[in-house]
């Protein structure tokens, strides 16, 4: 716990805002082809975060289009969106230079986009464990959750549900407009 507390501390966090860090956000993460981690409550604090498992090789893959479109029209609003690669259907690139080739080169992703992580069963990180508890887990790569501004998982869409699906968008629309 002392460590927690000094990490907050060093990251210019108070006490109080590790012990009101929603589960679910309360995790470091190591950004795509980095060494740097990110505090995710210090990252989406009071924001709405479109979280979603992605998949190099897959043929939802182009969703990264979609998604980078979706972040472009939001992200000035405080809409998050979080990219988590996940080889847990078996379609994740081998390494971490061409899963990045493949988001921010051949799709032109801006959004944030972390390491590889396992994101179903009993050997999922346990941001999916804790997603998969309020939505259930995902069946396959590109499912959507939507965490509001107070840390709760609101709503899940399936791989087949497009980041321009209207059902979506109203979602991503509620959760910034509530403040």
């Amino acid at each position: 716990m002392l460590r927690a507390i000094f990490a907050t501390l060093a990251l210019g966090l108070s006490v109080d805002s590790l012990a009101s860090c929603p589960d679910v956000l309360n995790h470091d993460m190591q950004k795509l082809r980095s060494r740097d981690s990110v505090n995710l409550c210090q990252a989406y604090e009071g924001k709405p975060v479109l979280v979603i498992n992605t998949a190099s090789h897959c043929g939802f893959t182009p969703q990264f289009k979609g998604l980078e479109a979706l972040y472009q029209q939001y992200k000035d609003q405080g809409l998050a969106v979080a990219g988590f690669p996940s080889d847990s259907f078996n379609q994740e690139a081998d390494n971490a230079e061409k899963t990045a080739e493949i988001c921010y080169i051949n799709y032109g992703v801006t959004f944030d986009m972390y390491s590889e992580i396992p994101v179903k069963g009993g050997e999922a990180h346990p941001l999916f464990a804790e997603l998969a508890a309020a939505q259930g887990a995902p069946r396959w790569n590109f499912t959507k959750y939507l965490i509001d501004r107070d840390g709760n998982v609101v709503a899940k869409w399936g791989s087949r549900t497009t980041p321009d699906d209207p059902e979506l968008r109203r979602a991503i629309e509620s959760a910034l407009a509530a403040k």
